[in-house]
């Protein structure tokens, strides 16, 4: 798939855990991991500006775009 989801990699960057997040964004572990591992088909905009906000990020931070060529 040509997105790429970079939530561990903001994660990572500002030392935060899966439950940490999970808390604060209100998402369960198991959407979360979903999201986290590029397995999810769709992000809703209301939870991408939570993890943006709880990762103090942009949402190009989190989503990139990665050509198949």
């Amino acid at each position: 798939m040509p997105i790429v989801v970079n939530v561990d990699v903001m994660m990572a960057k500002r030392k935060m855990s899966l439950n940490e997040l999970s808390e604060i964004v209100g998402l369960t572990l198991s959407n979360l991991s979903i999201l986290k591992t590029g397995k999810a088909k769709a992000i809703r905009f209301n939870t991408l500006e939570a993890i943006c906000k709880a990762l103090d990020c942009q949402p190009g931070d989190i989503l990139e775009y990665v050509s198949d060529e």
